[in-house]
């Protein structure tokens, strides 16, 4: 679903930051954490300041990419100074007008709204970008729509994390209610000064979770790189 460009907290920040207006505190919140201000400048990061993971994913991209949810373009920008050919893709008009400024070929649309005349050699999730499906749900849709716009070998790289640190009690002790919709979907909510965007959900997905339902889906799935605060790193190519 497109974002309303009049409830776009995080385009109108991207806008901001990168035309040299007076900024304003981007916040976000979920229905597991508490409000905390997402530092707009880490939106423009190069590839020097990338999180390991996102190091790693930017080695293993290659041929045709499509950079889905691709914000303010920093790592479609580092793959096609790379020489690579990478289309980058939004759902914020004002996120996609800053990329084009940027010189990224960037696209106003939804993942799920692709036909697939276009097919691509790298599908990239970054910073969780799975959490596109919603839910657990969600992922055979996504997987569908992963065989549709992946060329003959093609790789899906994406990044996300295992929250069950969020469960932890005081004791060490996980403390999670079977009987509740998976833990790692959460609720978000983001605002940039007066200006709030609608409430979305989101999901993160722990690895074992993410291999089983690609093996469900008709695709293998591998951990590349695992990182220190229950954050990894998966590629999955289509059996």
């Amino acid at each position: 679903m497109l974002v309303n460009p009049q409830k776009d907290p995080m385009g109108q920040a991207i806008s901001d930051y990168h035309n040299h207006r007076p900024l304003s505190k981007l916040i976000t919140e979920t229905n597991m954490s508490e409000p905390e201000e997402f530092p707009i400048a880490h939106l423009f990061r190069t590839f020097e300041n990338m999180p390991e993971l996102e190091q790693q994913a930017m080695q293993l991209a290659k041929g045709r990419i499509l950079d889905v949810g691709a914000g303010a373009g920093a790592h479609s920008l580092h793959l096609k100074n790379k020489g690579l050919d990478v289309t980058a893709i939004d759902t914020s008009a004002l996120s996609v007008e800053v990329m084009n400024q940027r010189g990224v070929n960037a696209q106003h649309i939804d993942f799920f709204d692709l036909k697939g005349e276009n097919q691509f050699d790298t599908l990239l999730f970054m910073m969780n970008g799975v959490g596109l499906c919603e839910t657990i749900e969600g992922l055979p849709r996504f997987f569908e729509q992963c065989k549709k716009l992946l060329a003959p070998g093609g790789q899906i790289l994406l990044d996300s994390s295992n929250i069950i640190y969020l469960f932890v009690d005081e004791d060490g002790r996980i403390v999670l209610d079977l009987n509740s919709d998976y833990y790692g979907q959460l609720t978000y909510h983001t605002r940039y000064g007066k200006l709030h965007g609608e409430p979305f959900k989101w999901l993160f997905i722990d690895f074992d979770t993410l291999a089983d339902a690609a093996l469900d889906n008709g695709f293998y799935c591998t951990m590349e790189k695992e990182g220190e605060h229950y954050d990894y790193l998966a590629r999955l190519i289509a059996m």
